[in-house]
Formats: C-alpha cells, sequence, structure tokens
C-alpha cells in the first residue's frame, strides 16, 4: 500500500532473477530447452486465457506476469527433451487445477507449477526421468545422449548395497563445482546452482522475499543430512552434495518463497522452510523417489493455514 510495488511489477521482478538460471540452461541444453520454455509459457498463458475468458467469465489477467512465472517454472521441473504433449498436460494441471480451480491468483493452496510437475511425474515418470545429457559432455562418437541424475545414481547404488564411498569414485560424482554451474543431469532450471543463487540475490534486493524461507530450508536441509552423514557416512552422502544436486536451491529460492502458499509470519516462513528441508532429505534418503523437493513443498504448503494462524502477528495496538 505505500510502496510502488505490484503485482505484475513483483512477477515480472521474479521473471529477471529466473534469467540467470534459463540462460545457462539454455547454454547446457541447446534448442530443446529453449523450445520448452517458450512452449510452456504460452500453454499456462492460453489456458488461463481460455479459462478465465469461458468458464469464469471474468477479467483477462494473463499479462499480470503471474502465468509467465508459472510457465517457467514448470519449464524449469522438466526434462529438456519431455514431448510437448506431456508438457501440455502438465501446463492444464498446474493452470487448470492448481490454480485457477481455487479462484486464481492470491487463493491458490498449492504452489502450481509444482502441482504440475507431480501430477506430470506420476503419470509419465519414464519421460520425467529421461534426462538428457549436457551438450558439452556429449561425445560425437557415442549415442548416449541421455543419463542419470547424480541424486538418482546415489539412491540406486545405495540400494544394490554400495557405499557412499564406491558410489561417487566409480561415477565421478566428486566435481561438486561442475554440478553447481551445471553440468549434470536435470530439470531444465535445477541445474546451476550459481545462477539460482543470483536469482535469490536479485529477488532478496528488491525485496520481493525475504531470507526466511531460503535460508531456513537450506539449513535444516544441510543440517539433517550433516547429521545422517555423520553418524554413517557410507550409508549417507554428505550435505553438500545434497546441496549442489537436484532442485533443492530452485524449491528453496523460486518456489518454496511464493507469496500466496508460504506463511505470512517470519517465525510461520522459518518453520515452513525447516519443514521443506527436513521432509526434501527425508525423501530423497528413505522414499522411493532420488528427489523430495516437489513433494515436501506441496506437503508443507498444506500446513501454512494452521501456521498463518497458530503464528499470527499481533494487530497493531492489540493486546
Amino acid at each position: 500500500m505505500h510502496d510502488k510495488n505490484s503485482v505484475k511489477n513483483i512477477m515480472y521482478w521474479v521473471v529477471i532473477a529466473m534469467l540467470p538460471a534459463m540462460g545457462i540452461s539454455f547454454w547446457i541444453f541447446g534448442i530443446d530447452a529453449v523450445k520448452i520454455t517458450l512452449a510452456s509459457i504460452i500453454f499456462c498463458m492460453m489456458i488461463e486465457f481460455l479459462i478465465q475468458k469461458y468458464l469464469l467469465k471474468g477479467p483477462i489477467t494473463i499479462f499480470d506476469g503471474s502465468a509467465i512465472v508459472t510457465g517457467m517454472l514448470l519449464a524449469f521441473n522438466v526434462p529438456s527433451n519431455l514431448p510437448l504433449f506431456i508438457l501440455f498436460i502438465g501446463a492444464l494441471a498446474a493452470i487448470g487445477v492448481g490454480k485457477m480451480t481455487f479462484g486464481g491468483l492470491g487463493k491458490n493452496i498449492f504452489n502450481p507449477a509444482l502441482v504440475g510437475r507431480v501430477i506430470l511425474l506420476i503419470s509419465f515418470p519414464v519421460q520425467m526421468t529421461t534426462w538428457p545429457k549436457p551438450i558439452s559432455t556429449v561425445s560425437q562418437l557415442t549415442d548416449v545422449i541421455t543419463g542419470p541424475t547424480p541424486l538418482s545414481i546415489m539412491k540406486e547404488g545405495i540400494a544394490r548395497g554400495e557405499t557412499v564411498s564406491n558410489i561417487l569414485a566409480q561415477n565421478d560424482l566428486n566435481s561438486y563445482l561442475e554440478f553447481a554451474t551445471g553440468q549434470m543431469e536435470g530439470s531444465i532450471g535445477e541445474i546451476s546452482v550459481v545462477a539460482l543463487i543470483l536469482g535469490g540475490i536479485i529477488l532478496l534486493i528488491r525485496r520481493i522475499i525475504s531470507w526466511h524461507i531460503p535460508v531456513a530450508y537450506i539449513g535444516s536441509a544441510a543440517l539433517f543430512s550433516g547429521i545422517l552423514w555423520l553418524i554413517n557416512p557410507e550409508l549417507y552422502v554428505n550435505p553438500a552434495f545434497h546441496l549442489v544436486t537436484g532442485g533443492l536451491m530452485l524449491g528453496a529460492i523460486f518456489m518454496a518463497t511464493d507469496m500466496t502458499t508460504s506463511p505470512m509470519s517470519n517465525i510461520g516462513k522459518l518453520i515452513f522452510g525447516m519443514g521443506c528441508g527436513i521432509l526434501t532429505i527425508l525423501i530423497r534418503v528413505f522414499g522411493v523417489y532420488p528427489e523430495g523437493v516437489s513433494f515436501a513443498i506441496l506437503i508443507m504448503n498444506a500446513f501454512v493455514p494452521l501456521i498463518n494462524i497458530a503464528f499470527k502477528p499481533k494487530r497493531f495496538g492489540g493486546a
């Protein structure tokens, strides 16, 4: 009410903050990443337009930036080789189920992009877990252009009874700097920790987000995975591996911080972030899936109303 921020202004600053990660994904995965990102944005805007015009018969708000953000985040959460018809189903789930079913922007309970991603993961598990190799690592002398993510390699190796040190050594998974800069298999937007942190700094400087959720998310994940690692380093991988692989940074910076689906109070944000971090590691280590970010955030989204009630700030002038 007292500054120049608006929904449109905030959303387009989020888009700007995602540009570094998007640029890295285009460089790592090439034209396929460009195609998926543009298609996802177009699908989300088109679906939101059709629902608003012909079902809700209300104002058209596709240019407020929220559909663009959802489209970019959905693209960030899928492989760059995903067939477009599957991506369209994901956009329909994200906008139609995750957002517009609840009444549109500001009323949704769950993060729309994650709703789309989880529905696709459950419905199309093969296509959603077929990961293209970075262009720079694909040899012209081989036909192998897809491979497992580091988290998948670790999960499968431990399931076979291998030790963590053997898995790291045999699969050359000690190049954490390469992982942090995007040289690994994974979803389009999760691969470069450096680019994601740069985007997070932009959001913090613009005061689009606060530090509470990202710090609580990353810190609790590091602490919990660190405790497990200290207990048995041959069964549980070290915290640094968890932080630079998978979608933890993407989730902590861009999805868990969604204003609509996260708590209002600072204490609530810390609790929310801690819950996301602990659940992420629990699912990664003990669950069926090698990645737990999407499920962790959606589960904590469901607890946001309770967190808001429990940690509601006092009204100005109230007792």
